[in-house]
């Protein structure tokens, strides 16, 4: 399950985070602003069950990593560097959920949807589409009550297309330590049922000549040991333990080298396929998920 892409070398020094990302923490806790730490699930049953958002990339990250943009080493290539990247051809699949980080903006939906990309940044992800796999969705903690700037993530593994989509058994819990398995480079799966809110990893990957490390800290308070309120709680739970066990992965990223300009937006510019290719592909997916 773990996935790393070659590192380069050299030095870099990045800009500091902006004023405004003076937090205790690296974020702010969305229940101090009337928030949750579960987002909201449409068609639920029973109804009003969420799911947990259990990675946060704290504001004390590098402020070039937590721009919401693929240039420049930005928060798309972020993901990309552990092997993850956007939906299928840009078409977003599925349902919307919303969260709401308790800065002032309420409920919204995710920003987007990032999918595990079976180490094909360009169609990797449709590939998760169909087959399953990691994924997430984010939001940007930006509102005017609580403007961190850090970065809220619900990830889970899911099942293939023919099952829905369903979560596999202890998915929010798989989910979120594949996904800091990944990101912090390590040789082997992460322990889970071993992981306390002590626990620390740390490391590095890269991606277009940009590279990061990543420090990787369990903290409890967010979310509750608990399946209360937990979708797909009848499946995902294991072994009489609850569904999620109550831990959020804060990450701080930090980017320790990056390329010339010039080369860097060449590389940029080879990531999307343009024109008849485009076509080509998309009417692929889609007879590939017709057939399911």
């Amino acid at each position: 399950m773990v996935y790393a892409r070659s590192l380069p070398k050299g030095p870099y020094t990045p800009a500091l985070p902006p004023h405004k990302r003076s937090t205790n923490y690296g974020y702010y806790n969305p229940m101090d602003g009337g928030g949750s730490m579960l987002t909201q699930v449409q068609d639920t049953y029973p109804a009003g069950l969420g799911e947990p958002i259990n990675v946060i990339i704290s504001a004390y990250s590098d402020s070039q990593v937590l721009q919401n943009t693929l240039a420049n080493g930005g928060l798309i290539n972020y993901f990309q560097s552990f092997g993850f990247s956007t939906e299928c051809l840009g078409q977003h699949a599925g349902s919307d959920q919303a969260a709401d980080l308790g800065d002032g903006n309420g409920y919204l939906n995710e920003t987007a949807v990032i999918r595990w990309d079976y180490g094909d940044a360009n169609l990797g992800t449709c590939q998760e589409t169909v087959e399953g796999g990691n994924h997430f969705r984010y939001w940007i903690q930006n509102g005017q009550s609580a403007d961190s700037g850090a970065i809220f993530m619900a990830t889970s593994y899911e099942m293939p297309i023919a099952e829905q989509h369903n979560i596999v058994v202890n998915g929010y819990n798989l989910g979120r330590d594949w996904l800091v398995g990944n990101a912090t480079s390590q040789s082997t799966i992460l322990p889970t049922a071993n992981i306390t809110n002590t626990s620390t990893y740390s490391g590095q990957t890269s991606f277009n000549n940009f590279t990061y490390t990543t420090t990787a800290t369990y903290v409890s308070g967010l979310l509750q040991n608990s399946s209360n309120g937990i979708n797909h709680y009848q499946s995902v739970a294991v072994n009489g333990l609850n569904a999620i066990d109550g831990l959020v992965a804060v990450l701080t990223v930090r980017m320790v080298q990056q390329p010339d300009s010039s080369s860097s937006s060449s590389a940029e510019r080879s990531y999307h396929p343009k024109g008849l290719l485009w076509t080509f592909l998309a009417m692929t997916c889609a007879i590939v998920v017709s057939l399911l």
